[in-house]
């Protein structure tokens, strides 16, 4: 499935996905791909995680979080929250506690205290959410936070992605 695969993520007989414990750099070669290690991340997630997404326009970071939703359980389309800054999906039926995904877009957000402005902290390290941030300001969530680097391959639908887990998920 993926190309460049290392200590992060193993492909099981089972064709599972199970990640480990450093730092990775995946090459996925379409937008499907993308979306199935999003899956395969989401299995990784507990309530309180974040996951801070960078990348540049059109790097699939949406994509990516289309994938993870999917793992996670939510039924309903996941789109950007571009405009709206922040969506709230349920997971249904409830993963391992996690009741809800919020999937938050900080691109036309000038500075960290404007995340409080929409409401990010009421959900920020709840047992019951993982938050997914596109575009976290530069100090936000650094030691804490899944730290997800997304940037566009060679070809048109290749994507480098970089994924870093929090100390939380390291042995």
């Amino acid at each position: 499935l993926w190309y460049g695969i290392s200590p992060l993520l193993t492909v099981g007989r089972d064709d599972k996905t199970i990640m480990r414990r450093t730092s990775s750099t995946l090459t996925t070669t379409s937008a499907e791909e993308t979306r199935a290690l999003g899956r395969a991340l989401a299995k990784r997630l507990r309530g309180g995680d974040v996951v801070a997404l960078h990348g540049d326009l059109g790097s699939g970071k949406t994509t990516l979080v289309q994938g993870i939703a999917h793992g996670l359980g939510v039924k309903r389309t996941v789109n950007s929250p571009t405009f709206i800054l922040m969506r709230v999906y349920p997971v249904r039926p409830a993963r391992h506690g996690i009741k809800q995904l919020v999937h938050v877009d900080g691109y036309r957000i000038r500075d960290e205290r404007e995340f409080d402005g929409i409401g990010l902290a009421d959900y920020l390290g709840r047992p019951d959410t993982v938050t997914v941030i596109e575009w976290p300001k530069p100090t936000q969530y650094a030691s804490t936070a899944w730290q997800v680097s997304l940037t566009a391959g060679a070809k048109p639908d290749e994507r480098r992605i970089n994924i870093a887990p929090p100390p939380r998920h390291q042995p």
